[in-house]
């Protein structure tokens, strides 16, 4: 007796799905099985929508809302422009080139800040988490200060660096350290002691251990600290550039707090968000690009 697929003229299988068949060439009776289909899931029949687009809808409801507020007289001009008015003096700032100009000063004091910061951050991680004398020496100062908030810092940073851009770039350098510090310090020392003795047991000098073992297991928490930091950094810029600013963001942003124009208000905050946005999109795509040895769970 064997099991085959059954052939064209073959009976109707029974209540189990297999039936008998007797096949006089072979001089014995076979078993057929009816073809498997796969079973899908019924949450994998229903219809899919695009994940952009399930992604979009919460901004687009908001800014239709928006706009019926607007249209109807519930927001007014005066506490907050229209959605169409912000289009269009947004516009208008691009159209003379004060907003494109106020940008690049804007990132380039965000740059300056955030390289500031990585390399503090990360260098004083790097001491403290590889070294114990350097986990005794450095560890508590930084605790210390990274429970000093930075925007109280400023008026010493103007007494020391004066009112011109080392101040503001002070108050990013700042305000990047201390996430990254904490996130390379955890990273370095959240390493498997296991990987560690198997490294030591292949023969690796301590610098082999470092480069191979240790930074690769702490690149996860470095990144994670550096969307901390950047996040932190537009937040230290809105401040920086209110310290006697005559370009960025912040600067037009105080310009129109003094003629209370709401819509250049918003549109620096819109042009703020949209760099915070684009920052961290570019650190997610460092993530999936030096990160793919490592499974994360997706959702569902």
């Amino acid at each position: 007796m064997s099991i085959s697929h059954a052939p064209p003229n073959s009976p109707e299988p029974d209540i189990s799905g297999i039936s008998k068949y007797d096949d006089p060439a072979k001089g014995r009776s076979t078993l057929t099985v009816p073809d498997l289909q796969p079973v899908v899931p019924a949450s994998s029949r229903s219809l899919r929508i695009p994940r952009w687009l399930r992604r979009t809808a919460g901004p687009i409801l908001l800014l239709a809302l928006w706009q019926l507020l607007s249209a109807t007289g519930v927001l007014t001009a005066d506490v907050l422009a229209s959605p169409g008015r912000i289009a269009q003096v947004s516009w208008d700032l691009i159209s003379d080139g004060s907003l494109p100009s106020a940008m690049g000063t804007s990132l380039q004091r965000v740059a300056l800040g955030l390289l500031f910061g990585t390399l503090t951050g990360t260098g004083l991680a790097l001491v403290s988490g590889l070294f114990r004398i350097g986990e005794d020496l450095v560890d508590a100062p930084v605790q210390m200060l990274r429970t000093v908030p930075f925007v109280g810092l400023i008026p010493l940073f103007i007494i020391w660096f004066g009112i011109g851009e080392a101040p503001k770039i002070a108050i990013i350098t700042l305000g990047v350290t201390f996430p990254l510090y904490l996130n390379v310090y955890a990273g370095i020392r959240g390493v498997d002691a296991q990987l560690i003795e198997a490294g030591e047991s292949l023969g690796l000098s301590r610098w082999g251990l470092v480069r191979h073992v240790v930074l690769p297991g702490a690149l996860p928490g470095a990144l994670t600290g550096l969307r901390y930091s950047l996040g932190i950094a537009w937040l230290a810029l809105v401040f920086a550039e209110q310290v006697n600013a005559d370009a960025g963001i912040g600067f037009l942003m105080v310009q129109a707090r003094d003629f209370l124009r709401t819509d250049v208000i918003v549109v620096c905050l819109i042009v703020y968000a949209f760099l915070g946005l684009l920052a961290d999109f570019i650190v997610r795509s460092l993530e999936r690009l030096l990160l793919q040895w490592r499974p994360t769970f997706t959702g569902r």
